[in-house]
């Protein structure tokens, strides 16, 4: 029988979908040195695989023979199989969480020093063990079939994949709003891949880790420290994996230089940021 989310606890669940997305999004679009899943495994596990989202082992993903490693995006029925493991990963995964986590929210947060304690940034030795022991094994087989974690994974590669996706969780369900971000009511949609269906994250278009260098060398004026663009948070991810914070802050200060590659407008980066839309652009939610 399949896993049904609560109403009350629907929009949690949304966030922690998208949080579940970007490290599996990044496994599977990165250029991978590791063999895809072979299919001469029992059809035991092949059967379980199909049910759990993905159909003949397709990740959506093939390496490519070009220096720089990257993919052959996936068609759209490979996007759509890779949506619905996201979204069993998703289900599976949050119903497993503890109910104080799968109903927070930055009110009861706030007024609760227990949870505070508990959930609060680094968490706790013991959290990030109970977190753990609350991932089903039939998911740590599903994310070891298709790369997300290594084979024969521990609980030490549990923990660093689970602890970060569900830390990412706490920080959206409990941010009080954001002060000065008024360009997000006019933005509907992913300003990189134009996905209108998942939650969006500002992104520093000068990344604040930089703004003292941008300063010193006068790269920009003050105005410009402050600009942001909204992106899904798989997008956003992508975006910091493209170049560093400076390279970011000096050649990709907007969203037109990041899908132009950069001033010096270099080819590769690019291709690489209209791939990565593509792909991206076709992973979506089915309706509930």
């Amino acid at each position: 029988m399949a896993l049904r989310i609560p109403a009350t606890e629907q929009s949690n669940f949304e966030t922690f979908r998208d949080c579940v997305s970007e490290p599996v999004l990044k496994a599977l679009a990165a250029p991978s040195e590791k063999a895809k899943p072979k299919e001469k495994k029992n059809k035991k596990k092949k059967k379980r695989n199909a049910q759990n989202g993905l159909r003949d082992g397709k990740n959506g993903v093939e390496e490519q023979s070009d220096n720089e490693g990257s993919q052959e995006l996936g068609a759209a029925d490979d996007a759509e199989d890779l949506a619905e493991f996201i979204q069993y990963l998703s289900t599976v995964l949050f119903t497993n969480l503890a109910p104080d986590l799968r109903t927070l929210n930055a009110t009861h947060f706030a007024a609760s020093a227990a949870l505070q304690k508990q959930y609060s940034a680094p968490v706790s030795p013991a959290t990030s063990t109970e977190l753990v022991n609350s991932i089903p094994a039939s998911v740590l087989d599903s994310l070891e079939a298709y790369g997300v974690l290594p084979l024969a994974s521990d609980a030490g590669e549990h923990a660093r994949l689970m602890v970060p996706l569900v830390s990412a969780y706490i920080a959206s369900v409990t941010a009080a709003p954001a002060h000065g971000r008024s360009s997000r009511a006019q933005v509907a949609a992913c300003e990189l891949c134009a996905r209108d269906w998942v939650p969006l994250t500002y992104h520093h278009l000068v990344p604040r880790a930089a703004h003292a260098r941008v300063r010193k060398r006068g790269w920009h004026g003050e105005e410009r420290l402050q600009s942001v663009a909204w992106l899904c948070r798989a997008c956003h991810s992508f975006v910091h994996g493209l170049a560093g914070n400076e390279e970011l802050a000096r050649r990709f200060y907007t969203v037109e230089l990041i899908r132009e590659g950069g001033t010096e407008r270099e080819a590769d980066k690019r291709e690489r940021v209209e791939r990565w839309v593509r792909w991206v652009g076709g992973v979506r939610w089915k309706s509930r």
